[in-house]
């Protein structure tokens, strides 16, 4: 394994970060030179320095191999992390070592968990930093994966299968160069729309600017304490609602339905899924609200219900309200929402839409092969045949991400953590939710946990936007021989 050539093209990425930590410092100057111009501008030559080294002195490698192209993604993760600590190490406040690790991966990952008390606090360069991360995070398979490295051969088949679920694949039907494309294109022009609506709904310029990067990244890093219920605003829900629904669903399919053409939303077997299963879960929960009596009127407690089931169904993390004082209904529905999450081609996290849908087909496939021992009964995924070994591999990924989740609420309450906390932390960080229950609920955050366990809550972060397989790689001694 040449890491020669793994250390050139990490340093891509962290040239990458360091030109959104200069345009974080140009925001900091334009808001009469705020504390963190000066961690933001030391941050960005120190990383333009460590991405430019290697550039300088590694000669470009002709072809990488596959094995190096799985520690090129996973590394380029871990060190843009390291790197992202840095503007809030270097400004203080609240940012210990261990809670601007959590914050920059939180960041990264577009968890948006935070550990911040006082969001309001903090200086807007710095703001615009923490949101930058989010739509780098979300970014990261278009950017990194899908752009900077589309010639090098069969490594971005690899590069691919680490970052990008390999159900995302089979919803593409265009070639690699025109995919790269259209998820560049999805991703950026939604965020532009976002932005001007979210001006046009009540924000300043840049609140909006701020909120369109979480939101089509599905981060949920507010500059808000209160979230989006600062702004008590039914306009900006709306907005917000339809943008994360849609940053939830595979961009292709998006593009193919603003393009007109037949793969779109309302062919797509996966998204009818998503959006079915979001409105029954919507209904139940504004019902059982209603019938509790924790809101006045049933449209009040579908407003509520409707953002925070697709806030956390998306995997975005933003907050209208308390969640940790609704009723056990739509506590367990959220909690269903959180381990099930986006669909995959999207920016969200979680087992994901498609996996589920999948689980269901296998259950009814055994089922009728019960019934007709000599049938032979093929699953499909919207009219495709799905590969045997693809579904055992799905059915794997489900079994892993529970087992994990089972093993981490075990270590989090073995550190004196109590149950909820424990459960919904985990969920919300492997599925890259933000909000949990308990400690983490949607208007608290996760300043009252230890160091270890925010550690152990980032390395969950990572293995679920990593999908579990790309980052447990690195750490098996024989994958390297």
């Amino acid at each position: 394994m040449r890491f020669n050539i793994i250390l050139r093209y990490i340093g891509l990425t962290l040239l990458l970060n360091a030109l959104f930590m200069l345009l974080s410092a140009g925001i900091s100057l334009i808001n009469n030179t705020d504390t963190a111009f000066y961690p933001l501008l030391l941050s960005f030559i120190l990383t333009t320095v460590l991405g430019a080294f290697p550039l300088i002195f590694v000669e470009r490698g002709e072809q990488i191999t596959s094995k190096e192209g799985y520690v090129i993604v996973v590394g380029a993760w871990l060190v843009s992390c390291f790197a992202g600590m840095l503007p809030y190490l270097l400004w203080g406040g609240e940012f210990s070592l261990a809670n601007a690790w959590f914050e920059s991966v939180s960041g990264y990952t577009t968890t948006g968990s935070t550990i911040l008390n006082d969001v309001e606090a903090v200086p807007r360069g710095l703001l615009f930093w923490r949101s930058s991360t989010h739509w780098l995070g979300g970014v990261g398979v278009v950017m990194f994966a899908l752009v900077v490295l589309p010639s090098l051969g069969r490594t971005k088949l690899t590069l691919s299968s680490v970052e990008l679920s390999p159900l995302a694949k089979d919803n593409f039907r265009y070639r690699t160069q025109k995919t790269y494309q259209i998820l560049l294109m999805v991703y950026v022009g939604m965020t532009i729309v976002c932005t001007v609506l979210l001006k046009l709904a009540g924000m300043n310029w840049f609140d909006s600017v701020n909120h369109a990067f979480a939101t089509i990244a599905t981060g949920g890093f507010s500059t808000k304490n209160l979230s989006i219920a600062y702004y008590n605003n039914v306009w900006i829900e709306i907005i917000l609602i339809v943008f994360m629904a849609a940053s939830s669903i595979h961009f292709g399919v998006i593009f193919a339905t603003l393009a007109g053409k037949k793969n779109n939303i309302f062919r797509s077997e996966i998204s009818r899924y998503f959006l079915i299963t979001l409105g029954i879960g919507t209904l139940f929960i504004a019902l059982s609200l209603w019938r509790e009596g924790t809101y006045p009127t049933f449209m009040s407690s579908l407003r509520y219900g409707l953002f925070q089931l697709v806030t956390v169904a998306s995997t975005t993390g933003f907050a209208t309200a308390d969640t940790t004082l609704w009723t056990p209904l739509a506590i367990i529905i959220l909690l269903l929402f959180s381990l099930q999450c986006a669909c995959a081609g999207s920016t969200g996290g979680g087992i994901k839409c498609d996996r589920v849908l999948l689980s269901m087909k296998v259950i009814r496939a055994r089922l009728l092969q019960q019934q007709h021992p000599n049938a032979i009964i093929r699953i499909k995924l919207n009219n495709v045949i799905q590969d045997n070994d693809f579904v055992n591999f799905a059915m794997l990924f489900i079994v892993l991400y529970l087992l994990l989740l089972g093993v981490g609420t075990i270590l989090l309450t073995a550190c004196g953590v109590d149950l909820m906390t424990s459960f919904s932390a985990l969920v919300a960080s492997m599925g890259n939710v933000g909000p949990g229950f308990g400690q983490v609920g949607s208007m608290d955050n996760y300043s009252g946990l230890s160091g270890f366990v925010k550690f152990v809550c980032t390395m969950y972060m990572l293995l679920g936007r990593l999908e579990i397989f790309g980052l447990i790689q690195l750490f098996l001694i024989k994958w390297w021989r």
